[in-house]
């Protein structure tokens, strides 16, 4: 018995410890993955922003107060694992570390502005990378995203204690990217050759023909000039 005692002794300080350092302990998880609205919408992917639904009604039963945070994490998908929830509202990562940390939180809201069982049917969404204004240094600033991605988001509850709870992570999420003009293969390239060919076959012809016209005009020119003189001999 004296010898389970002491090995108990000594396995609480381990204990706390194993406790205290894990981070993210006590962080609920949501079963709900951010997605972009099915509805066909215009603007619903750009070059530097996406949509996403709101998490109508998934933060009802969390331990939050109307005034807590909730934030929407944006991530490069390579590093959405190694994302760790800040301790503290004061340290929520600010876009201005994206290209080092790889992922940022903005679009802080409340659980008020989730509510879910609303009736009117207009399209709730949030359009993440729309503030072309806002400091990056700044927490929730919204700037335009800087490349075709993939990225991946959820969203993370807080309150003055700590991070409460989060949802799942999205599927990855592309962004549209910049079209250069190519002629189409097939028959248009074809096609396109044989307008470039025809025009610079007639594009010969007409300089063949302007070489034509101005030799015959310095022929003639210099055939009245050689005749002037014998017609005035002869008076």
């Amino acid at each position: 018995m004296g010898l389970h005692r002491k090995q108990a002794v000594l396995l609480m300080p381990l204990l706390l410890l194993v406790t205290c350092v894990q981070p993210g302990t006590g962080l609920e998880s949501i079963n709900y993955v951010p997605q972009l609205p099915r509805a066909t919408l215009e603007g619903r992917l750009t070059q530097s922003t996406f949509t996403l639904e709101q998490p109508l009604g998934q933060f009802e039963n969390v331990g939050l107060s109307d005034p807590d945070p909730i934030w929407l994490v944006v991530a490069h998908s390579n590093a959405s694992q190694n994302f760790t929830a800040p301790r503290k509202v004061a340290n929520v990562h600010a876009p201005a570390n994206f290209d080092r940390n790889g992922y940022y939180l903005t679009l802080r809201a409340s659980r008020v502005h989730y509510k879910g069982g609303h009736s009117d049917s207009g399209l709730r969404v949030l359009r993440v990378g729309n503030d072309n204004n806002c400091s990056l240094g700044s927490q929730g600033c919204n700037p335009p995203l800087p490349g075709a991605g993939p990225y991946r988001v959820k969203f993370l509850a807080m309150n003055a204690k700590g991070p409460v709870a989060e949802t799942m992570w999205s599927q990855e999420i592309y962004l549209q990217q910049a079209q250069t003009f190519r002629g189409a293969p097939g028959s248009q390239s074809k096609g396109t050759v044989v307008i470039i060919a025809f025009l610079s076959i007639l594009l010969a012809i007409l300089l063949a023909v302007f070489l034509v016209l101005v030799i015959s005009a310095c022929v003639e020119a210099r055939g009245k000039a050689t005749s002037a003189p014998s017609s005035l001999g002869s008076g």
